[in-house]
């Protein structure tokens, strides 16, 4: 019997998660909500879902699972109301801008026995999965270094980063979590530094727009971060892992990966031009990974912890970059 979810949130990445639900085998969308009534109806009508309130879907003996992509600022309130009400969960990283409150969240998530998952897509992706599995093999030996390039197209608009909680929660979060993915060791110490160089705005908003990261753990392996709301030539997005034996990385991806050479030298399509299309396969196969975990009965991965933990690698950044040194995890 295939598991009934419902999608809470109908935005951009609302309308990603319909069409990876409805491409996931043992999955169908039965119900959608959002504030705009509207734009419910778009996603609701295209999969033959109904529109329903919140409190509609909590209440639903026809849903088992919900994915969760309203605003940040909803996000822990609505895992702890979903898993009181007997679904299981995916939300959209992160838990919330307050190490306090996820950690109170995932507390209420723990005592319930509730199913929750994250939202770290990366970690689905096939080239970065690939890494990852390379890795495991031991084509490369222990991992020493890890760098990882991270470049959005372009600034998001000063009304999203008003309530984005800032670079290092909003977009680095990613980083932060494929970091430790693929360093297969906690990070004990961060430094960072950022600055503002795309749009003075930000800037005047209090949040960045450039930043590098120093990630380092325990036995000395270390991750190098670098992102940039600009990259004037596409969607940015490589890591290379440095081993004992090897080296293995990912290259950017194209919509069409081809090559034209002429006399006039070497051409190669562009980009893709964001997290959307780059990472299609990747939305995809988590929200398989989801259903299956709730299939199975099984602990999906990534986990609230694995949110949770993302999230204060964020913390010891920001503390980085106004405290001019490196920050150990123990004051985080």
């Amino acid at each position: 019997m295939a598991v009934s979810v419902a999608l809470l949130g109908a935005g951009r990445i609302g309308k990603v998660h319909a069409k990876a639900i409805g491409a996931a085998p043992g999955a169908r969308l039965v119900a959608v909500a959002d504030a705009f009534p509207e734009a419910a109806e778009a996603i609701a009508e295209g999969y033959g879902a109904r529109v329903s309130s919140i409190d509609e879907i909590a209440a639903a003996d026809d849903v088992d699972a919900v994915i969760i992509c309203t605003p940040t600022d909803t996000h822990a309130d609505l895992i702890e109301q979903f898993a009181r009400a007997g679904k299981a969960v995916f939300c959209e990283k992160p838990v919330d801008l307050s190490l306090e409150r996820v950690k109170a969240c995932l507390k209420t998530v723990e005592e319930l026995g509730a199913t929750l998952m994250l939202g770290f897509n990366r970690r689905f992706d096939p080239h970065f999965k690939a890494v990852r599995e390379a890795i495991d093999a031991g084509r490369i030996g222990e991992v020493e270094m890890v760098q990882i390039t991270s470049r959005d197209p372009g600034a998001p608009p000063p009304a999203y980063i008003k309530v984005s909680g800032g670079i290092f929660r909003d977009m680095t979060i990613h980083d932060f979590d494929m970091a430790r993915f693929l360093l297969g060791e906690e990070v004990t110490t961060v430094y960072a530094t950022a600055s503002v160089l795309v749009d003075p705005e930000i800037g005047k908003l209090g949040d960045y727009d450039s930043a590098s990261v120093v990630l380092t753990t325990a036995s000395g392996k270390q991750c190098s971060i670098s992102n940039s709301r600009r990259a004037t030539y596409g969607y940015d997005q490589r890591i290379e892992v440095h081993g004992s034996k090897g080296v293995v990385s990912a290259e950017n991806q194209r919509a069409v990966s081809i090559e034209v050479a002429t006399e006039a030298g070497y051409q190669r399509p562009p980009l893709h031009d964001f997290f959307m299309t780059r990472y299609t396969e990747a939305y995809a196969a988590e929200i398989t990974a989801f259903v299956e975990a709730i299939e199975k009965g099984t602990a999906p991965s990534p986990s609230g912890e694995d949110g949770m933990k993302a999230l204060a690698l964020a913390e010891a950044a920001l503390k980085s970059v106004a405290e001019r040194r490196a920050v150990g995890m123990d004051e985080i």
